[in-house]
């Protein structure tokens, strides 16, 4: 019998990111710092236990998306495999990729069952791709973005949006949408450690939008009651774009999402500090039940606990973060 995961500010989660590797092939400057620890192949979730969680979450409480992250997921070779795992559990399954290595796996992937991806882009120029990525890769993964379009993919580009990095694209991003059916998605530049993060450095939701305003004709389109972005439509056009605006909007009183790192630590938020060791419990032969349903009552009612991301609440929020980089968290 499914039990909703009801949280102690009245939220039902169904949705679960899986992070099922934290290493990744490009090392973006947000996301990864230069001294970043691996986990050990014996610290990883196996494709079995990733299989067996997940399962509990469906079967037991009733997860109805499951979008699977790193790192970058597909460097994990038994990626397409753990895919074909999530898609007979009948959910709305995702994928978050960097498209580096896409091209040879798509085929592998849509034959598992996979029909969303989103795709990490925060750049149409090679070398500022190089830059910020420390890769080089920009043509491969814009041709990796239009070949999963052509086989039918439903199809998200993520572009972290910083200011005096790549604010100067957001209208080249949303003029991608002109061309393709394609769902562009801006996010403000959001803090984790070793990511340089300062407020003075976020380009804001209000920005982005009256940045878009000024140039195109734009309508407003309805969010799903748990979406975590805000959707738009320049007039006409048949691709879609979206601000996800967590630092200076946060939407924390309808996000439904829950996470599982690489190493099966259960987080209730992106950014709270706390996590419930559910694969050690696992492979001990326990009931990891009860440490799901208290990770879940255990939610802080916002931000994981921070402070609002104010210039004023700087100081705090940076001192008061998780000590997790954003690829060992899962995106």
């Amino acid at each position: 019998m499914k039990k909703d995961l009801v949280d102690t500010h009245n939220r039902t989660h169904r949705s679960l990111r899986i992070s099922i590797v934290d290493k990744c092939d490009l090392r973006c400057t947000y996301c990864m710092p230069e001294d970043q620890h691996f986990l050990k192949r014996e610290e990883l979730m196996t494709r079995e236990e990733i299989a067996t969680i997940a399962r509990l979450f469906v079967e037991r409480y009733g997860i109805t998306k499951i979008r699977l992250t790193g790192g970058e997921p597909l460097v994990r070779p038994d990626a397409v495999d753990i895919v074909r795992d999530m898609s007979r559990l009948g959910v709305s399954l995702g994928l978050t990729t960097n498209a580096m290595t896409l091209d040879k796996h798509l085929d592998g992937l849509i034959a598992a069952g996979l029909k969303n991806i989103n795709i990490s882009l925060d750049t149409f120029d090679a070398e500022r791709f190089k830059k910020i990525s420390r890769r080089d890769g920009f043509d491969k993964v814009h041709a990796s973005i239009l070949l999963a379009l052509q086989r039918g993919l439903r199809v998200k580009v993520n572009m972290v949006v910083m200011r005096g990095v790549n604010d100067d694209e957001i209208l080249r991003f949303v003029e991608f949408t002109r061309d393709h059916d394609v769902h562009v998605r801006f996010i403000e530049f959001m803090p984790f450690a070793g990511n340089h993060w300062g407020r003075e450095r976020v380009y804001t939701y209000a920005e982005m939008l009256g940045h878009i305003n000024s140039v195109h004709t734009v309508e407003k389109l309805n969010d799903d009651p748990h979406s975590t972005a805000k959707a738009y439509r320049v007039s006409g056009w048949p691709g879609t774009f979206a601000v996800i605006s967590t630092v200076t909007e946060p939407f924390c009183g309808d996000c439904d999402r829950l996470r599982l790192t690489a190493e099966g630590k259960m987080r209730n938020c992106l950014f709270t500090r706390e996590e419930t060791d559910l694969l050690s419990a696992l492979r001990r032969g326990e009931d990891i039940a009860p440490l799901i349903e208290a990770n879940v009552l255990a939610k802080h009612a916002m931000l994981g606990g921070l402070p609002l991301f104010k210039p004023e609440k700087q100081e705090e929020v940076l001192h008061d973060l998780s000590e997790r980089p954003m690829v060992s968290i899962g995106g």
